[in-house]
């Protein structure tokens, strides 16, 4: 059995069992930490940082967590509202004024978090160092028409919702995304959090390993809302190890951290807002979560997600988190973060191999699992 280092509640000691059989599967590194009722039960981390298997993957290991930065981002925003400086149900022209344009009058706050905005990716072309120049980013979405009638379906903004709503966030605060969340989130919590990554930092970090070709890939339409929204731009996964991604402020998919440092950020939501003696939130506006936006087949993910405001709350495509006050998400390659409202539970897993798919991975799933058979 691979070894696996940190600390677990007896109770749960079949997560460890989980990881350790992951890792001496097709794991390379990862860690898994759950928070349950404001109380660490399991921080555990294992494996290697990189494919020849000499650098361990240490208890200050980060990696880059793709979308499960969205998770941040919506708190973020939500921090906003508390502080009464953002109106979800309000234009997001109120306060991108250009963003009105092209038929976008009528997109509000809500419909940049839940992926309805019609907006899910950039018209092409457009190129992965056109992403990391906010400026240039924002510009062209704010002079592009939707793509479908905003409010209607949910599209995934699979590599744009980051600037989409780090522009809202930069007009309200006159601060980027990456300052915002340093500032008001990671910092007062603590949290070994960070979108993108400082130089002082890249010796800690596990690169990730692109996921194998996907031999299932059909020949996409070009014209579709998934095709547009991919290749627009067309990101390869070993982009996240480039200096450029790491200096990049990219809201929705550059975020660095391990599973105990998305949990401490994250564990807020599960615990009604305050996490650690800080309280970020409200009870109602972490309520405001569960307002639901859509439900129905993703026009870009291609399977029923249940969206409310930046968090799923439910998909028969990742089945293993229950039904409830529950709200997910993860990030390409097999990283997910559930918070589990009734329980006051929080678990997080973050790895460096990627496996295809967008949410979760068998290795995820199974660290979830054995989290709810312990509380069975």
């Amino acid at each position: 059995m691979a070894e696996v280092h940190g600390s677990c509640d007896e109770r749960f000691a079949g997560v460890r069992e989980a990881l350790a059989q992951q890792l001496d599967g097709e794991e390379l590194g990862a860690s898994v930490a759950v928070d349950l009722d404001g109380r660490t039960v399991v921080d555990l981390w294992g494996g290697y940082r990189d494919e020849a298997r000499t650098q361990p993957w240490s208890e200050h290991t980060i990696v880059n967590g793709w979308s499960t930065t969205k998770c941040v981002l919506a708190l973020a925003a939500l921090v906003l509202v508390e502080r009464g400086d953002l109106d979800l149900y309000a234009p997001v022209g109120n306060y991108w004024p250009e963003f009105s344009a092209k038929g976008k009058k009528d997109v509000q706050v809500r419909h940049l978090l839940s992926h309805t905005s019609g907006v899910s990716g950039w018209e092409r072309p457009f190129s992965l160092r056109d992403m990391y120049d906010w400026e240039t980013a924002t510009e062209r979405l704010a002079q592009q028409r939707p793509w479908w009638e905003p409010g209607t379906a949910s599209g995934y903004h699979a590599n744009n919702q980051g600037h989409l709503v780090g522009e809202v966030i930069r007009r309200i605060t006159n601060t980027t995304v990456k300052r915002f969340v340093a500032d008001s989130i990671a910092g007062p919590l603590g949290a070994d959090f960070q979108i993108g990554a400082r130089e002082s930092e890249v010796s800690r970090i596990a690169p990730v390993v692109p996921p194998a070709p996907d031999a299932d890939a059909g020949t996409p339409d070009p014209e579709s809302v998934e095709e547009r929204t991919f290749s627009g731009p067309r990101v390869p996964a070993g982009a996240a190890n480039s200096p450029e991604w790491r200096a990049a402020d990219l809201g929705a998919l550059n975020g660095h951290s391990n599973a105990r440092g998305m949990t401490t950020v994250l564990r807020t939501l599960s615990l009604g807002g305050e996490a650690g003696g800080v309280r970020l939130l409200s009870p109602a506006t972490v309520e405001k979560v569960f307002d639901q936006q859509s439900d129905g087949v993703d026009l870009v993910l291609g399977a029923p997600f249940r969206w409310g405001m930046g968090f799923c709350l439910g998909s028969p495509a990742v089945p293993y988190v229950p039904s409830g006050r529950t709200c997910f998400w993860g990030g390409w390659g097999g990283s997910l973060v559930v918070m589990d409202l009734d329980r006051r539970l929080t678990i997080s897993y973050m790895m460096n191999r990627m496996r295809n798919g967008l949410i979760g991975s068998p290795h995820s799933e199974a660290c979830v699992r054995a989290v709810y058979d312990a509380l069975a």
